[in-house]
């Protein structure tokens, strides 16, 4: 939409301000990621797209990396109820068909939002795993989310710190410190383990995806009762799953 388009949208009212709202995500979506490219983009004067920005970002659907805006994983929730494919879940939906194969439990494809983690693709029955795509969780508490974090900035996982680390169950971990060591040992060997952390009875293991950009983008985990998961095993599969993706991320720029 051009900004003489928008501009005719940016009516008083509430209608004027879904219009503008609406406007400032359709911005964000074809590259607009600063408040002055965002007023340039709809046509808005900047104190209004800061403010506009501020409250998107305060109910998700909006997000802020460093200084760039980018759109929110609560549009992943929303996105799950109509037939949309997004990138990054369609770029994965192979690798991930192949890691079902190999290890015959549920694939798990998240990304972080604040310090919850939203789950964009899941691959695989599973009976007392009550995962569903939309669905969110905190991040601190999931081998997916602990393995985007471990390859995030200081700040996201001081985020989730500040929050509480609070216990989804009773092997959760919720100690700044041993949250900060769990950090430094997922890094050292490139994946994360769930251990009945966010489901009684449920383990996972999981790996980072990157970015074209080389930042992390998603976490991959293969999933199941705890009883069967052997990171040994189960670690370089999906580990490699994740290197294939983020290859693939690479090689499509995304």
């Amino acid at each position: 939409m051009r900004p003489a388009e928008r501009n005719t949208l940016a009516g008083p009212g509430e209608a004027g301000v879904i219009a503008r709202a609406t406007c400032l995500l359709e911005a964000v979506a074809e590259g607009a990621d600063t408040i002055r490219g965002l007023a340039r983009a709809t046509g808005m004067a900047p104190s209004s797209v800061h403010r506009l920005v501020g409250q998107l970002v305060d109910v998700g659907v909006l997000a802020r990396a460093d200084s760039r805006i980018q759109l929110g994983a609560k549009l992943f929730e929303l996105g799950a109820q109509v037939p949309v494919r997004r990138d990054l879940a369609d770029a994965a939906e192979a690798v991930m068909e192949d890691l079902r194969e190999a290890t015959h439990r549920r694939i798990h494809l998240a990304v972080l939002d604040g310090t919850d983690v939203v789950y964009v693709r899941i691959l695989g029955a599973q009976s007392g795993i009550a995962s569903k795509v939309g669905g969110r969780i905190p991040a601190h508490a999931t081998g997916v989310g602990k393995v985007i974090l471990a390859y995030s900035s200081t700040a996201a996982v001081q985020a989730c710190i500040d929050t509480g680390l609070h216990r989804v169950t009773p092997r959760t971990i919720h100690t700044p410190q041993a949250f900060t060591y769990e950090m430094r040992k997922i890094r050292t060997v490139g994946m994360a383990l769930d251990l009945e952390e966010s489901t009684a009875g449920v383990s996972c293991v999981a790996a980072p995806v990157f970015g074209a950009d080389r930042k992390v983008r998603a976490g991959l985990s293969v999933t199941g009762p705890t009883r069967s998961i052997d990171p040994g095993t189960l670690g370089i599969a999906v580990r490699t799953a994740a290197f294939t993706l983020s290859r693939t991320l690479r090689d499509s720029g995304i």
